[in-house]
């Protein structure tokens, strides 16, 4: 990222962020519904296993599965295209500042998915209601969320010692404030969204009759006259 933006590139950064999260949050809540951490996904979930407990001492406990191993690094692949693929050359505040406006994004696309959630809303965004969040809370938050904070002030206070300043702190301190006052505002019109995604789903909606093929039928299709046998079957017939 920039490390020294103009005060619309600032907010420019910051609108564009934050909708980026929203996409992110919205993809999410129709991939995975009301059931979060990719419980019900036909992903591959892992929690004895060497690299999923590496994962969950840096998760509080949360299960490792194929699908966060791509949802989390590619938005932090995208954070980084500036510096490969868009001439930006690479330095330490400007890592700073990519990683730790990486940390908060997280946190705001999570927390959006569940403000937009019909599963959820904010009056159940609580402790108890989440299984993957039934570590500790501070507050009405769980601690990783806290964390992510404090790390992402951290990694951007830490490009003083190359700049001799704390502007990209002060910068993103400017995101985080923006992205919080933006969180406000989507929490207020996800009753709106509540009610649009509750009616894209109402009762008799659903054309996928239309286009899919009926169960076990061909959809007028006439059958293969010579299909191929199933892995494993017709291995007698081949030797």
């Amino acid at each position: 990222m920039i490390t020294h933006p103009s005060v619309a590139d600032l907010i420019v950064r910051v609108l564009f962020l934050f909708g980026y999260a929203l996409l992110f949050g919205l993809a999410e809540i129709e991939i995975e519904g009301e059931h979060g951490w990719a419980e019900r996904l036909p992903t591959w979930f892992r929690v004895t296993t060497p690299g999923a407990r590496l994962f969950g001492l840096f998760l509080r406990g949360k299960p490792l599965t194929g699908y966060h191993a791509v949802m989390f690094l590619l938005p932090l692949w995208s954070f980084h295209i500036g510096f490969f693929a868009g001439g930006l050359p690479w330095s330490w505040p400007a890592e700073a500042a990519t990683l730790a406006s990486y940390l908060v994004w997280v946190v705001t696309w999570d927390l959006l998915w569940f403000l937009l959630n019909p599963r959820y809303g904010w009056a159940r965004f609580r402790k108890g209601e989440i299984w993957w969040h039934d570590r500790t809370w501070i507050g009405r938050f769980p601690i990783d969320y806290w964390g992510a904070l404090v790390a992402s002030l951290a990694i951007a206070a830490s490009a003083r010692l190359a700049t001799g300043d704390f502007g990209v702190l002060a910068r993103h301190l400017v995101l985080v404030a923006g992205f919080t006052a933006l969180t406000l505002l989507a929490n207020l019109a996800a009753p709106r969204y509540m009610r649009w995604h509750a009616h894209m789903r109402r009762p008799g909606s659903d054309e996928r009759g239309i286009v899919l093929p009926p169960p076990n039928g061909h959809s007028g299709e006439r059958p293969h006259p010579d299909p191929l046998p199933r892995a494993g079957e017709g291995e007698g017939d081949r030797i």
